[in-house]
């Protein structure tokens, strides 16, 4: 499988799993996502699909394109505020493997700094 690939597919597996951490957490759900939550993750699974990065998708924290509606940005970000620091423990992996796509930079910020 191409390394972008995976890249996308633990990407997938990683929100799928906070929103499971957040809804349980907020909204008494357990494995089944509630119908805000299953909404969230819809958007966020196409606007991963869509992403113009290709396979050097910076994290969407450090992305120069923000292609999230401002009112779904606002909801990841609560999700991963609730769901981050839970995760450490639940999913020890997962984690420390989004905490350093998180420090990977854009292309094009990456660009930049050369300059």
């Amino acid at each position: 499988m191409a390394r972008s690939r995976r890249r996308r597919t633990r990407e997938r597996r990683t929100l799928r799993i906070m929103l499971e951490i957040y809804c349980r957490g907020n909204h008494g759900k357990g494995s089944d996502l509630c119908e805000r939550c299953s909404a969230l993750e819809a958007y966020a699974l196409r606007r991963l699909d869509a992403c113009p990065f290709g396979e050097e998708k910076p994290a969407c924290s450090h992305c120069p394109v923000h292609c999230y509606k401002a009112d779904m940005r606002e909801q990841i970000r609560d999700v991963m505020k609730y769901a981050g620091p839970r995760m450490l423990a639940r999913h020890p992996v997962l984690s420390l493997l989004h905490m350093l796509d998180i420090e990977k930079k854009s292309p094009a910020c990456a660009h930049e700094e050369k300059k």
